[in-house]
């Protein structure tokens, strides 16, 4: 309890300044808009404090929510060996929403995945999906083949750390960030409180087998294809490259494609004001 109140605190210090910025910014239409925010690998719904608070303070309807075993959510990473376990937070929310009410779903890094299983199962309740430098499969492009293009580059650098639950000589059970990856990686462009942050509250991932990805997310142009989809390139990410970003796109076309410059992979961290007006323009059109 003691340490909830004192990342509550620390949490508020930080945004301050992002609410008050919002006053002398731009006069936005308050359109009914619920945003629905998706985090990546290891991180949770704390990871977008600086988008929540600006959204808030300018009248939007914004909802961060936690995967299996991430952020606060209760759930340990051993108990979630499925990937549906690990979406099933999205799914319950999104399966709770009104029929009559559209969300824009916003997906960071691996948070791509669960929004395009969202797409696949609930298309009518979504009225765009970004994906902010996030996995981005498709009908035409496996997620598997995504997983593994994104993973590579990223699972055995620097500290990262993989535990291995079944033994040495079997694939490994988890992984997560080190403070060194991330601060080069992932928070190279950020303030320096947030990747101290990130560093206290990043939780482990489950390393869920090809063949459990492959039989999760299945989409198809009939229902994954109805949605609007919007990419958002991170032009200075080290985690998930500019040209693997584009390689996406190319294989798996998007109705629009963004950019914000300057930004590592943390685009809400290093960004947060040019990814708020961003999504603006993008829910607005």
């Amino acid at each position: 309890m003691e340490k909830s109140k004192y990342l509550i605190s620390f949490l508020l210090i930080l945004l301050l300044p992002y609410v008050n910025a919002t006053t002398s910014g731009p006069n936005w239409p308050k359109a009914n808009k619920h945003f629905v925010l998706v985090h990546g690998v290891c991180h949770g719904a704390w990871s977008w404090y600086k988008l929540v608070a600006l959204m808030r303070s300018s009248g939007y309807n914004v909802t961060a929510l936690d995967l299996g075993a991430s952020g606060i959510n209760p759930k340990q990473v051993l108990e979630i060996p499925r990937l549906s376990d690990y979406f099933s937070p999205l799914m319950k929310f999104m399966a709770s929403l009104p029929t009559h009410e559209k969300v824009v779903l916003v997906g960071h890094s691996f948070g791509g995945f669960a929004v395009s299983k969202a797409m696949e199962i609930f298309p009518e309740k979504i009225s765009v999906s970004v994906f902010v430098t996030a996995g981005m499969p498709g009908p035409t492009l496996n997620a598997t083949t995504v997983f593994i293009e994104a993973s590579s580059e990223i699972i055995s650098q620097l500290d990262n750390r993989l535990t291995y639950e079944n033994g040495p000589n079997n694939p490994p059970t988890t992984f997560i960030f080190g403070p060194k990856y991330l601060a080069s990686n992932l928070y190279q462009l950020s303030p320096i409180q947030d990747w101290a942050l990130a560093t206290t509250l990043v939780r482990p991932k489950y390393l869920n087998s090809l063949q459990d990805i492959s039989k999760e997310v299945v989409l198809s142009s009939k229902r994954y294809g109805s949605v609007r989809r919007v990419f958002v390139v991170a032009a200075e990410d080290k985690a998930l490259t500019k040209e693997f970003q584009q390689s996406m796109i190319e294989r798996n076309p998007p109705d629009e494609v963004k950019e914000i410059s300057g930004s590592d992979h943390m685009v809400m961290m290093s960004k947060p004001l040019k990814l708020f007006t961003t999504l603006l323009q993008i829910a607005n059109k």
